[in-house]
């Protein structure tokens, strides 16, 4: 066993191998205060030929007991990943995926399990340098360290590793991964913050990724064992000679076609072409390796005309926009809907308003949650033009829904507010790059057709990158293509005054922060142009809720009156609601909401309720209704379910021999309270119609 420790933050890092799992290639058992993940990396000795691409599969998974804990429901064991674990094994996924070599097609799996945890701090960034750490000890030639931390800037300071409770007050909350020399992902949301705070948390936490790093080292030179050797590229020299040979002139026409259905048309048809030239030979998977050659010298010939002409694919400069069009209200019966077109990328946002018990209830290795916004996002085969089976949403599904909600978050309106339940589904009908900003300005403006009284509108963009030595351009607003061939994605939403959300993925081995300076302020003047448009459409919230949307009004009543109001077994609220649709909820704190379809309705309960929990005071008047008459006065209702005795003393002005010679059953009568003795009985006098002199 070996071991290295490293203070981070407020906690020690603690990285140790050879004590469990020890038949994987690799294994690390990651500790950061209670927290422990442990983290086991495999591989087929076998090459997959079959593919392109890396095999790589990363399973993260919260195993209940680390918390003291047994699953809620049925089944008492873990099931399917919930969302939490799937975007934790993205998270682990992105920042290790472009330093695998090039060629390397045996298939890896990375399974990070947490065994325990503190109920202090996230997992996720753990697993990243547990994954990193273990590659480097085993024999799969991965040879590139890299660490990950989260940064929090909390009352103007940067910290590491903030708790679960500090990043509900975090102004930035980043995810950063790094290797020695460069970032390499970025994860993360903010409240509104400045490009200049984003930068600064992402120097921050690349500085202690170095220092990370150097204990990763120490590990691999301990412990790490021989690496193996690489086996032969997946198209060899000779060959790949040969098809770019046949292909020869024929790649220019796939550079006559700007729209992106015709030119995928003139690149399979390329292909095909190809292909069948090679038909009187026996090459194993030669259509696989006609592409992935085609494929190479359609990237070199893109990243030549940007890098020297300054053009790209569709015919746009480096910083322009595509055309973009936004309407809002467009299906009738919805709550709230908009469509947002930013050239061949197209979302259609809907917003649907619920109750308290419309909340999404989780029940999280850290404790059961709520949820009263969420933002779904689907991708339909039809929107890339193709044919899918439907299923669950996939986990690119998953990881775009919860980047776009984190950057609607920061403006949503408080509870207190808007006592209503939030969700937005993001449907993409076309695609062709950076749908999941798309989203995000369409699910700003269906919350604003809703009249949903969000800050301020958000927008989302996506910045690319050409890079060849050191010569660069930053691409605005790319299309698939030129995430496909390009060198990175970096997603960038916020407002008119900052940052809410962002998200960096790298094709290449990292990037400096002068560059991520460069794309943060090149995404900020396009964010500001696309909020310009946006405003067009819809500046503010529409003053009112579609009709068809519930009404709901949310107050406080004293906790010692719950039970008043629910009665026994129910009787009194069952009475509220009556034959009506209406929905009432009342928490354990004592917070109530009221929803139905009818405004009146609702109004009407939340008076009864309030009648119920208020107490009657002395020298207050009330107008009451006269229950019942006994030969010494009448008992009048000043408060739902509260009675008092307004006296035959106290009737009149003058003598009264019998009570119902001034007042029957069912009269109203202005009275006032004059006192509430020792035993809580509520004595009354009358008030004449002139009572406004006698207050």
């Amino acid at each position: 066993m070996y071991s290295v420790e490293l203070k981070v933050g407020e906690k020690i890092l603690r990285l140790e191998s050879g004590r469990v799992a020890r038949q994987s290639a690799g294994e690390v058992l990651v500790s950061y205060g209670d927290t422990v993940v442990l983290v086991c990396v495999n591989y087929s000795p076998e090459v997959d030929n079959s593919v392109d691409f890396l095999p790589l599969t990363v399973e993260y998974r919260e195993l209940s007991f680390a918390a003291g804990k047994i699953p809620g429901g049925f089944i008492k064991r873990e099931t399917r990943p919930s969302d939490n674990e799937i975007l934790s094994s993205r998270l682990i996924d992105r920042p290790l995926r472009p330093l695998f070599p090039p060629d390397f097609r045996n298939e890896v799996q990375i399974i990070a399990y947490l065994l325990s945890a503190d109920v202090e701090h996230d997992a996720d960034v753990l697993g990243i340098t547990g994954a990193a750490t273990a590659l480097l000890i085993s024999e799969i030639p991965y040879t590139t360290p890299v660490a990950g931390v989260r940064v929090g800037l909390l009352d103007g300071k940067y910290i590491i590793n903030p708790t679960l409770s500090q990043q509900d007050s975090c102004k930035v909350n980043l995810v950063i991964a790094g290797t020695k020399d460069a970032v390499v992902m970025i994860e993360g949301g903010a409240r509104e913050s400045s490009e200049e705070e984003v930068i600064g948390a992402i120097k921050y936490g690349h500085e202690e990724c170095k220092r990370i790093i150097e204990i990763e080292e120490k590990m691999r030179s301990a412990v790490g064992k021989e690496k193996l050797e690489m086996n032969e590229p997946f198209v060899d020299e000779g060959l790949a000679n040969e098809i770019k040979e046949k292909v020869g002139s024929d790649l220019n026409q796939v550079f006559l076609f700007r729209e992106k259905k015709a030119r995928q048309e003139a690149i399979y048809q390329l292909i095909q072409n190809v292909v069948e030239k090679f038909a009187e030979r026996e090459i194993e998977n030669i259509e696989l390796k006609v592409k992935y050659v085609v494929e190479k010298m359609i990237a070199e010939k893109m990243r030549k005309m940007i890098l020297e002409e300054k053009r790209r694919f569709d015919g746009r400069g480096l910083k322009d926009i595509r055309n973009i069009s936004c309407e809002i209200g467009v299906l009738p019966r919805t709550h709230g809907s908009a469509l947002f077109t930013r050239g061949q990328t197209q979302s259609l946002a809907v917003t649907t308003l619920g109750t308290k018990s419309d909340e999404q209830r989780i029940d999280a290795i850290y404790g059961e949650e709520t949820k009263s916004f969420m933002l779904h996002y689907n991708f339909p085969p039809f929107a890339t033009g193709e044919v899918k089976p439907i299923r669950g949403p996939s986990r690119r599904e998953i990881g775009h829904g919860a980047l776009a909600e984190r950057a609607i978050l920061p403006v949503l309106p408080s509870e207190e507010v808007f006592p209503y339940t939030i969700r937005v589904v993001s449907n993409i009908l076309e695609s062709n790059g950076s749908s999941s900003m798309a989203s995000v300005c369409s699910a700003s403006l269906a919350l604003m057709d809703a009249g949903v009284p969000i800050k301020t509108a958000v927008a989302g963009i996506s910045i690319g990158l050409v890079k060849e030595g050191d010569r660069y351009e930053l691409l605005t607003d790319i299309i698939g293509d030129e995430d496909h061939y390009g060198d990175m994605d970096f997603k960038v939403a916020g407002t008119k005054d900052g940052i809410t959300a962002i998200q960096l993925d790298l094709k290449i081995q990292g990037l400096d922060i002068e560059i991520l300076r460069q794309a943060l302020e090149q995404a900020r003047e396009a964010r500001e142009s696309i909020l310009k448009i946006m405003s067009s459409t819809i500046s503010s919230p529409r003053t009112s809720l579609s009709k068809y949307a519930p009404k709901i009004l949310a107050f406080s009543i004293p906790k010692e009156k719950i039970g008043d109001v629910i009665g026994p077994g129910g009787k009194v609220i069952r009475r509220i609601i009556g034959d009506s649709d209406l929905k009432i909820d009342i928490t354990d704190d004592g917070k109530v909401t009221i929803a139905g379809s009818d405004p009146e309705k609702v109004n009407k309960a939340k008076t009864e309720i309030l009648g119920i929990v208020q107490e009657a005071e002395v020298g207050k008047i009330y107008i009451g209704k006269v229950t019942r008459i006994t030969n010494f006065g009448a008992f009048v209702e000043i408060l739902p379910g509260k009675e008092g005795l307004l006296h035959i003393s106290k009737l009149s002005r003058q003598r009264v021999r019998r009570v119902e010679d001034v007042v029957k059953p069912g009269d109203e009568v202005i009275v006032r309270v004059y006192e509430i003795d020792e035993m809580g009985r509520i004595n009354l006098m009358r008030v004449g119609e002139d009572w406004k002199k006698h207050r």
